[in-house]
């Protein structure tokens, strides 16, 4: 006021302030909400990370340890429990899981040494099957493998028939064990064993029908549809177990051709056997025996058995 003059008009500030803070708040806040939610996002991403196989519990593992375990999910593909149809992708589908040999087979010696007619020549009814050096038996493995194989494919809507489950005094026999899966009218059987090579020899292979017309057996309808289930078997098994194809025979694809197995030669539907490994082999043999593996077999063959059905649709 010195000079005479009025003051200067003020600013409004006030106002303009209002506005910017305004308009910049919800930009800040969204920002804000991307941040958060990317960090998030990475939060989750560690937390997703495979889990170990969810497994039955089973006996104790042998000396030396078990395997190391790989993602029970660890496979190509939507695992079978995960289909858009809740699960149950083989509704309608007859599988018959045949567990080789039987438990009490070792009780009834002279009974399974009478002969059957296979086909192309007269074979044991059954045998004892093989054992590992420490006395885990090849019934006793074939069996629980069977029963687990037999839980997955009921979980996915399949109707599953053993040929035997701890329930008989032996057998059944080679030739009965091919009519149970044809009179069930399957849609694919297995029969599930593990082999008795030497040491050394490891790994796993399936055995697919000969093409044998031969007295009752005749096999032209079922080979190439056991040859595809086979194959299906040998790439569902080493995914889920994480072994590999024998190599001693079957040249490392994992697949053998027999005409000499009643199981095989009399059935009228698609079907295979499925060494699962050399219990005569130490490092076969401490899979074998531990009940985590047995689980990752189960799931092989069940996913196996399923990549074959959903093909066959």
């Amino acid at each position: 006021m010195s000079n005479g003059s009025f003051p200067p008009t003020p600013r409004r500030l006030g106002g303009t302030l209002v506005i910017v803070l305004a308009v910049l708040a919800p930009v800040c806040f969204a920002g804000w909400l991307v941040w958060r939610s990317l960090d998030e996002d990475d939060t989750e991403a560690v937390g997703d990370k495979p889990a170990a196989a969810t497994v039955t519990p089973s006996s104790p593992s042998p000396a030396g340890g078990a395997p190391r375990e790989k993602p029970a999910d660890s496979k190509p593909g939507q695992s079978p429990e995960r289909t858009p149809d809740g699960g149950r992708a083989l509704r309608g589908k007859v599988v018959v899981i045949d567990p080789g040999h039987n438990p009490r087979n070792r009780d009834h010696t002279a009974a399974i040494a009478r002969t059957v007619d296979v086909g192309t020549h007269r074979k044991e009814c059954d045998t004892t099957g093989t054992e590992t050096n420490a006395g885990y038996a090849e019934a006793t493995f074939t069996l629980d493998v069977s029963r687990r194989v037999r839980a997955l494919l009921t979980e996915r809507g399949a109707t599953v028939r053993l040929t035997q489950d701890d329930d008989r005094p032996y057998g059944p026999c080679v030739d009965e064990r091919a009519a149970i899966g044809n009179e069930a009218r399957a849609d694919a059987a297995v029969s599930v064993h593990a082999d008795g090579a030497g040491p050394g020899q490891r790994g796993f292979h399936v055995i697919l029908p000969a093409s044998v017309r031969d007295g009752g057996a005749d096999t032209s309808a079922i080979t190439g549809p056991s040859r595809h289930l086979g194959e299906r078997l040998v790439h569902g098994f080493s995914t889920a177990t994480g072994t590999v194809p024998a190599n001693y025979l079957g040249g490392g694809e994992g697949l053998t051709v027999r005409d000499d197995l009643g199981g095989l030669n009399l059935s009228t539907v698609p079907k295979v056997f499925i060494e699962c490994g050399n219990m005569r082999d130490s490092k076969d043999a401490a899979l074998l025996t531990d009940g985590r593996w047995r689980q990752r077999a189960a799931r092989g063959i069940a996913d196996g058995i399923t990549d074959f059905l959903r093909g066959t649709r």
